[in-house]
């Protein structure tokens, strides 16, 4: 009590220096753990109040304070370890307010009577304190004793006391001490709370005599507690902005401040003030809210503003820290003002017949935000412009409207046009009352001599195909726009692709000059165009487009294209799909109606498809080859011819047929006939080259090293190597025949080593395709003679059975007689060759060498089957070779077929 006593005269001695109803900042009062119901905590006092109008209220509801100042406890209160904090305030009729926190700290010192006593006498503190407080920044002076620590085991021992720990003998140092032998703990410094809000010191006791611990270590805290030493700061540059015209109570931005001073507490709570800028703007001083007061911000007439914001801690009281900062409002901008024109009218002259010209800027004023859409302009057209002869556009660097002359005007028709233009903004007005402006625009057409105008710029006439010549079908004219007279203009043809048309020099009559075709390339979708000129007496010129439609007559029948291809199927008749096609339009072309002639040979039948197609199936077996198939095909009118359709039977792989065959199939006297000829030209070559090799005069071979396979080089002494008989296959039978034996032997040894014979035939036999042929190899007289034949004959040379380059004096008559076969000979002569080379093994009518020759039985059949010379040959008798053979040789199979 002595300590509240002491406060309250303190109290009372600065109360008296103020002339206002004042009362402190902060008392601190020491309580017990337990307060009970009743117990008074302290007596306020306050200084100049007026008594009468004075009231006093606190936060806390445990508590009471009664109009003398005296705080009661209500109910019972446990005060923890870190304290209780609760605040006063005081007011009087003049309107202040005045603010202070009560901190209780619970007292660590137990109360206790001794016998024998008549007073209270402070006992040791136990060695369990509460946590010590200390004043942040206090003044002093110093050292100052806080308070003392007393261990239980001092009334045992003889004891003294170390510590450690921050404060001491870490940062920051020689804050504290305690005294070894009193245990009283001094500060020595003002200690920041924002930098150092406690300190936690361990402190120990020893035994003087042994120097033993007497007790467990102690922690000691220490809190320093907080004055309100720290105004409250910006977070932070202050900008906001709000759109122009924002109606009343329109959030601008909110100011964002901060304290360092202890949380919770009223060091800490901050009240937010405008001290200018009030007829604009408020803010709320709890939240730092910024509104709108009015609606009448304008962004053309301001657009930025700035307020001064004052932010004050101890929620605004006077005793309060503060400071203050410069809040930028800017002013967004709204379309809140139409472009306007710097003129009220405009007139403007333009010549006829130009267009796509620029003939008048009209420039707009805008009080808006520049290259904003509330600033770019864009003009409208709402008047005198319905034939779409004119636009305007916005140059994008000046805002200025550009009307243009988009299609060309005509002095005889119009003489004047006024136009009505719109300004308006990409972007809507908003937040005004105004609205779009226009503006008069007198056009005046200022009139050019031209030249001549049709009377249309095109004309349609109708005329059907076929049409005869020099038929008018109509007039075309064109007049002098100024006179409107045709007198004196001439008429020419500008274009006219298919000169179709003549066009009258004086009068403009168009007459047919060629026979129209509908079916023609020139003619798109029924329309033929011709350009027409007309020209004046002064040479000036005008044209127009005369578009003919072309009426269709029925002067086409359908028609079917191409060859058909029909593929063998084993077991049932094929059939094909007919298409014809007509050139010309309906009604005159499909349907198609198709049929057969009376005479027809009952092979085929016809049935329909569709409009355009019909089916013609196969009534009998047919051979391969090409079919010809009358068939009658009509249009829808009856109109129509029989045609022939070209039928190919084939054996067919995907859809195509695997090898082309010849229209006829022929019989076999047309091909002995066809093969006479032929074998009496080879047997003629034979006896030639005979006659060539049985010349007396011999000739040297040369040795050139590598023979190529035909010569044989042996250094055997005796009849030489020898040579398989299989290779020299030499049709002597056919030999024997065509030459009467005086030839036969030197044709026979030509062959063999040592004969030196002017040319040797036979010598290399080459099997080609299961066949053999016989090679002729000539001498250096044969290469004479072969030059003279390349001289005369420009060199042809036979291959195979053919003579190469040999000197045999053929008849140039012979040559030019036989012109016509000599190419079917050359086509065929290999296959000849390969057959008669079988010939010399001729036996009982059959082929020595092409017949089944016998094996010997091995036990079981072979999975391959019979293997034999001639298994792996096809049928060499198939003479469908000769069908295509040429025109020559099929009239010839004709002829012989017939008869």
């Amino acid at each position: 009590m002595a300590n509240v006593l002491m406060f309250n005269i303190c109290l009372v001695l600065m109360l008296a220096c103020v002339e206002s109803c004042f009362i402190p900042d902060y008392l601190y009062v020491t309580v017990p753990q337990t307060i009970q119901a009743g117990y008074q905590i302290t007596k306020v006092e306050v200084a100049d109040c007026d008594t009468k109008s004075l009231h006093l209220t606190l936060t806390d509801p445990s508590f009471i304070i009664k109009s003398n100042g005296e705080i009661v406890a209500l109910t019972s209160v446990s005060v923890a370890t870190s304290g209780r904090t609760f605040s006063v305030r005081a007011r009087d009729s003049s309107g202040l307010d005045s603010e202070m926190e009560v901190h209780l700290v619970r007292s660590a010192v137990q109360k206790r009577e001794h016998k024998g006593e008549g007073f209270l006498k402070r006992s040791k503190r136990r060695w369990s304190p509460p946590p010590f407080n200390i004043l942040e920044n206090d003044v002093g002076p110093y050292p100052k004793d806080i308070e003392t620590i007393v261990s239980d085991s001092a009334s045992k021992y003889d004891v003294y006391y170390t510590f450690s720990g921050p404060g001491f003998n870490e940062h920051p140092v020689g804050v504290f001490t305690l005294n070894r032998q009193t245990g009283m703990l001094t500060v020595h410094k003002p200690v920041d709370r924002e930098e150092f809000p406690s300190f936690t010191l361990v402190t120990k006791v020893f035994d003087k005599a042994t120097n033993q611990p007497t007790d467990d270590p102690l922690p000691i805290t220490i809190i320093v507690d907080d004055v309100n030493d720290n105004a409250p700061t910006f977070k932070g540059p202050i900008q906001c902005t709000v759109p122009e015209k924002s109606s009343v109570g329109t959030v601008v931005g909110m100011v964002n401040a901060t304290d360092r001073d202890q949380a919770g507490t009223l060091h800490v709570k901050i009240r937010y003030a405008l001290l200018d800028g009030l007829d604009l703007f408020s803010i709320d001083s709890a939240t730092g809210v910024i509104s709108t007061v009015t609606d009448t911000l304008d962004r053309e007439k301001k657009d930025k503003y700035l307020v001064t914001v004052q932010i004050k801690d101890m929620n605004g009281a006077v005793n309060g820290l503060s400071n203050t900062g410069t809040a930028t409002i800017s002013l967004a901008d709204i379309n809140d003002n139409p472009p306007t024109f710097t003129k009220t009218s405009y007139e403007v002259n333009v010549n006829e017949n130009e267009n796509e010209k620029l003939i008048l800027r009209i420039p707009v004023e805008d009080k808006d935000l520049i290259n904003t859409p509330n600033w770019i302009s864009k003009f409208v057209i709402t008047e005198g412009n319905e034939n779409g002869n004119f636009r305007i556009d916005t140059d994008p660097k000046t805002n200025e409207g550009l009307l243009y002359v988009s299609k060309a005007l005509n002095y005889e028709q119009t003489k004047n046009l006024k136009l009505k233009i719109m300004a308006l903004n990409e972007a809507e007005l908003v937040g005004t009352t105004a609205q779009w402006l226009s503006i008069p625009v007198d056009v005046t057409v200022t009139n050019i001599d031209e030249g001549p105008e049709f009377t249309a710029p095109s004309i349609r006439l109708t005329v059907k195909e076929n049409t005869p010549n020099g038929t008018v079908i109509g007039t075309y004219t064109a007049v002098d726009p100024e006179t409107k007279s045709s007198n004196g203009i001439n008429y020419y043809k500008a274009t006219d692709p298919a000169s179709w048309i003549n066009v009258d020099k004086n009068t403009g009559e168009l007459r047919v000059a060629n026979t129209i075709d509908r079916e023609s390339q020139f003619v798109q979708d029924g329309i033929y165009n011709i350009t027409v000129k007309a020209v004046d007496a002064s040479s000036k010129t005008g044209t127009g487009t005369v578009i003919i439609v072309v009426e269709d007559v029925n002067d086409n029948v359908p028609v079917i294209p191409g060859e058909m291809v029909m593929c063998e199927k084993e077991g049932e008749l094929g059939s094909v799909l007919v298409v014809a096609e007509d050139k010309d339009d309906s009604p005159f072309s499909s349907p198609f109606s198709f049929s057969l002639p009376d005479d027809h040979d009952g092979k085929w039948s016809v049935t329909r498809f569709n409009d355009t197609a019909a089916t013609l199936k196969q009534l009998k077996e047919l051979p391969t080859g090409i079919h010809d198939v009358p068939v009658e095909v009509t249009d829808l009118q009856g109109f129509g011819k029989k045609q022939t359709v070209k039928v190919r039977i084939c054996q067919c792989r995907n859809g195509a047929c695997l090898a082309k065959e010849s229209s006829v199939s022929l019989g076999a006297l047309a091909l002995l006939a066809m093969l006479l000829p032929l074998a009496l030209l080879l047997l003629l070559c034979i006896l030639l080259a005979l006659f060539c090799v049985t010349k007396n005069e011999k000739m040297e071979i040369e040795d050139l090293g590598d023979s190529g396979g035909i010569l044989l080089k042996s250094n055997t002494e005796a009849p030489g190597e020898e040579v398989d008989s299989s290779l020299i296959t030499i049709p002597t039978t056919g030999i024997e025949q065509g030459v009467k034996g005086s030839t036969k032997g030197s044709f026979v040894n030509a062959g063999w080593p040592g004969n030196k014979s002017s040319s040797t035939i036979g010598v290399h036999s080459v099997r080609d395709n299961e066949m053999y042929k016989t090679g002729v190899v000539t001498t250096d007289a044969q290469e004479y003679y072969s030059g003279q034949y390349d001289s005369q004959y420009g060199g042809q040379q036979f291959t195979g059975s053919h003579l190469v380059g040999s000197g045999v004096d053929f008849d140039s008559r012979y040559l030019s007689q036989n012109a016509a076969h000599l190419q079917t000979w050359q086509t065929n002569g290999r296959y000849l060759q390969q057959k008669l080379s079988f010939m010399g093994t001729e036996d009982n009518k059959r082929y020595a060498d092409d017949i089944v020759h016998s094996y010997g039985f091995e036990g079981v059949g072979s999975t391959a089957g019979s293997v034999g010379c001639c298994s792996d040959y096809g049928d060499n008798e198939n003479l469908d070779f000769l069908n295509t053979l040429g025109p020559k040789f099929k009239t010839l199979a004709d002829v012989c077929r017939k008869s």
